[in-house]
């Protein structure tokens, strides 16, 4: 038995997930909590947050992220990719600046304006 704070929600429920019983989860207070505890231990996902360097912009490096969680396993080679890239001002919220990451499914999208 597994046992995870759920971070879906503010409440932080105290989980417990029994492998041997079909990833049965335990001390949530919502369903979205069960589903987390069930896809943290069989498909664990997150979304990834960065910088990105930026040529002629207002700053040096401009902050991205992937569009959708991508599996915990591809975090590092997505970091790798992501210190190769170079963005040119003017950026705009929202922009695509690696589309399909590391063959994840995700793209990296720009969090901020640059001008």
């Amino acid at each position: 038995m597994k046992e995870l704070i759920c971070i879906v929600c503010p409440q932080g429920c105290h989980l417990k997930v029994d492998e041997e019983r079909g990833y049965t989860v335990t001390g949530n207070s919502c369903p979205r909590g069960a589903e987390y505890g069930r896809v943290e231990l069989t498909h664990p996902t997150r979304v990834v947050t960065s910088t990105v360097r930026c040529v002629g912009g207002g700053y040096p490096r401009c902050p991205v992220k992937t569009d959708r969680p991508i599996p915990k396993g591809k975090i590092f080679e997505v970091m790798a990719a992501l210190d190769s890239a170079e963005l040119t001002a003017p950026v705009q919220v929202g922009q695509v600046v690696m589309e399909n990451v590391c063959g994840t499914g995700a793209n990296i999208v720009a969090t901020r304006n640059m001008r």
